[in-house]
């Protein structure tokens, strides 16, 4: 390849710029470059005074010295049969690419050199460019082969990698194979006790269900007695409806209700007691919303009103009956005790938040709730309450707490020995708000 290069050179060095075949009569001019006679001279011709080189553009005189070494050497290549090479020739102006322009970082011939594009660029002759633009090539040469050596050393270290981690895989699969025959075993050998298990669970299921749907149609045919009852005494004439009209009403009052639609059937107006509100506790004009401050009133000390706990009670009082309301908080973040309370619970002391200490309510604070029983028990509702919904079935000794939206149950005080009149009462700190809706 090598030779063949040199050859090219050889070929190219035996070449005229202008006609770009072998030399015929080769001449050098005063610049030292070689042309054909006939070339040079028809490219002067017509022309006065000094005249330029086409190849280099110095300035020369018409002294036309006869090359016999350039022609020799031309006519030995002839002889070889060696068609002269054809040099990459400028597409706009057929002249030979003898310069490299660093800027546009391609060739150009000399009147490009001397054009507007490329006058004011840096341009050397494509040999040196050749060599300046080898050395780079060889750097990044030097530099691709690092390179490589590292990927392929890198290739080879994951190789042993993958290799270590495939065979600490293999030695896992077999340790677990090992553990699952055990476990299979192990497995086969407790079914027959599990089946017995389940077969016990089953039997349990069965007897809790039955006695459950025993239960619920025993209460349904009690209801479906009282209904037909009703029935009868509402289409009856006024003297027959008003008989023992004090059992029907005792027997209606004894149905314990558990549906949320008749739950909301009994709301009633809940307002607060003043004579009762803490003097943190600021409450509004029409006695339907609370808050509280971090601000004491200067309220007399009643015998009603809380000193101890931020607390307010409801202005109503309940000794019978079923009773719904429902209370909305209006602040984030705030905690806040919603519930009845007996009307003997301690308003001057700390008092004791549980059905023992005569409170049954609930709390929220910062998105989580309790129930307060002994010891409390954490409530989870599907979705954050907007509302909740009080329903206190006084006869029945239950105490029920709803998302007052959905309906859904929060929680219920069951089987409390209600004995003595009993209040709303709500409890506020940490910035809580409360409404009654």
């Amino acid at each position: 390849m090598a030779a063949a290069a040199q050859l090219g050179n050889l070929q190219e060095e035996a070449t005229c710029s202008i006609c770009l075949e072998y030399f015929t009569d080769p001449v050098t001019i005063d610049c030292g470059h070689n042309f054909c006679r006939s070339c040079i001279t028809q490219s002067w011709e017509g022309r006065d005074g000094n005249f330029h080189c086409p190849q280099c553009r110095d300035i020369s005189g018409k002294n036309l010295r006869h090359n016999r070494q350039l022609g020799n050497m031309v006519e030995m290549l002839k002889r070889l049969r060696l068609s002269p090479v054809k040099a990459n020739m400028c597409e706009n102006h057929k002249e030979k690419l003898r310069l490299f322009c660093a800027e546009d970082q391609r060739m150009i011939c000399w009147v490009c050199r001397e054009s507007k594009e490329h006058k004011t660029h840096s341009a050397s002759p494509i040999e040196e460019a050749a060599e300046d633009h080898k050395v780079k090539l060889q750097e990044w040469l030097s530099l691709l082969k690092k390179e490589d050596k590292y990927f392929q050393e890198s290739k080879i270290k994951e190789e042993e990698q993958y290799q270590t981690m495939r065979n600490k895989l293999r030695t896992e699969k077999k340790k677990l194979e090992s553990e699952i025959e055990k476990l299979r075993q192990l497995l086969k050998e407790n079914e027959q006790t599990l089946h017995r298990r389940l077969k016990e669970m089953e039997k349990k299921i069965t007897m809790v269900e039955n006695a459950n749907i025993t239960k619920l149609s025993y209460q349904i045919t009690s209801l479906n007695a009282v209904i037909t009852e009703i029935g009868k005494k509402c289409e009856a004439p006024a003297w027959e409806l008003l008989k023992d009209i004090r059992s029907t009403l005792s027997r209606c009052n004894n149905v314990k209700i558990q549906s949320p639609e008749v739950v909301k059937s009994f709301k009633v107006m809940v307002t607060l007691d003043p004579d009762t509100a803490h003097r943190w506790l600021r409450l509004s004009e029409g006695r339907r919303r609370m808050r509280w401050t971090d601000t004491a009133q200067p309220l007399p000390d009643t015998p009603k009103r809380f000193t101890y706990y931020p607390c307010v009670q409801g202005s109503e009082g309940f000794t019978s009956g079923r009773h719904y309301w429902e209370v909305q908080p209006l602040q984030e973040g705030g905690a806040w005790n919603v519930g009845v309370a007996a009307e003997s619970v301690d308003r001057k002391g700390g008092i004791t938040w549980s059905p023992e200490g005569g409170v049954w309510a609930v709390q929220g604070w910062g998105g989580k709730y309790v129930a307060f029983t002994s010891p409390v028990i954490p409530l989870f509702p599907r979705e954050k309450p907007l509302k909740l919904g009080v329903y206190l079935d006084y006869e029945g000794g239950r105490l029920s707490l709803y998302n007052a939206d959905s309906m859904e149950l929060l929680y219920s005080f069951l089987q409390a020995p209600f004995t003595e009149r009993l209040f709303p009462i709500f409890h506020l700190w940490v910035g809580a708000e409360l409404r009654l809706v």
